[in-house]
């Protein structure tokens, strides 16, 4: 039996690469920070909570890193921790840099020196490429230009994966997804707060939904099929690095419309925007380009946006 090491396991992508490695017969087991305290709500709305080993584990500190795998003794590492939130990482940059960055090096730094024969996959973001051009897309081979603390952070693990793996030849891929959502999203998301607020005015709970900047467009897809590109990236006999896209970009006054919609509403008479909620240098547009993963990993992304949207209001708790 395989066994699989999931830092970081408690929120959406943990969750759902939890059932994924389940369903396919591996021993899982997860970390957080305070794993005695963690109610691990989205295991349990997966049903899988009582199929992951949890550990609570201080990923900023080697001995603990250390410790852990010596433990485990994995087969394969899915680095998933560490800050979520491009908004988030303006008022907390250090501990953007420190969750991401330097946790990612620490785990590659215990690997190296353990020099267990184990498979590791690092969480890289859309975000690290900053503004996608019109009219196209970013790929493996885009340079990076991040726009933010989060997106600097993110870089930064990516490099650091790239050199263990070249200098020490480690098998570590970074996986550049682009958005993708669940019903499991954090309310800290803006697409959970879209959803939501479709919702609770089609039932009559308010009437008026706040958002920022509704102009910013992203490349939205589904959360359960982008974990299992992940699980496809460490079943190759060569590590490399994948963008993880549908290949679309949508506005975020797409999205309010098409949720809104889904619920039988005209978004224009429940919507206030306040400015103050706009990000300093946020990207006006991303688009991934996934053909590299189509080609080596026979990925695709299979729920696009006109699918995505609907099926997010549907599934919402409370829906």
């Amino acid at each position: 039996m395989k066994r699989a090491l999931i830092l970081g396991v408690s929120g959406q992508d943990g969750a759902y690469l939890s059932r994924l490695l389940v369903e396919k017969g591996y021993e899982v087991h997860g970390t957080s920070r305070d794993a005695e305290l963690q109610p691990f709500r989205s295991l349990h709305q997966l049903n899988v909570r009582d199929h992951v080993r949890t550990h609570s584990t201080s990923l900023r500190d080697f001995r603990e890193v250390l410790q852990l795998v010596t433990n485990v003794r994995p087969d394969e590492i899915y680095n998933l921790a560490g800050q979520t939130s491009v908004g988030l990482s303006f008022s907390q940059p250090i501990e953007a840099i420190e969750s991401i960055a330097q946790s990612m090096l620490i785990l590659l730094e215990v690997v190296r020196y353990m020099k267990l024969p184990v498979r590791i996959y690092n969480a890289s973001s859309s975000e690290v490429f900053g503004e996608t051009a019109p009219d196209t897309s970013s790929s493996e081979t885009t340079p990076f230009m991040p726009r933010s603390p989060y997106a600097t952070a993110k870089a930064t693990a990516h490099w650091a994966t790239a050199n263990y793996r070249e200098a020490y030849g480690i098998f570590a891929c970074s996986g550049i997804l682009f958005n993708h959502e669940s019903p499991l999203r954090s309310d800290r998301f803006v697409t959970k707060k879209i959803v939501q607020g479709a919702i609770d005015i089609a039932a009559g709970h308010r009437d008026r939904l706040t958002l920022g900047d509704l102009g910013v467009a992203r490349d939205w897809g589904y959360a359960p099929e982008y974990v299992d590109a992940m699980w496809r990236m460490l079943q190759q006999d060569r590590a490399d690095d994948y963008v993880i896209a549908t290949g679309e970009s949508h506005t975020v006054e797409e999205f309010v419309a098409a949720a809104f919609a889904e619920v039988g509403l005209d978004w224009k008479k429940h919507v206030d925007i306040d400015k103050s909620l706009f990000r300093p240098t946020d990207i006006r547009c991303s688009r991934g380009d996934a053909s590299k993963a189509k080609r080596d990993l026979g990925w695709e992304a299979a729920t696009k946006f006109g699918e995505l949207v609907p099926l997010l209001v549907r599934t919402a708790p409370g829906a």
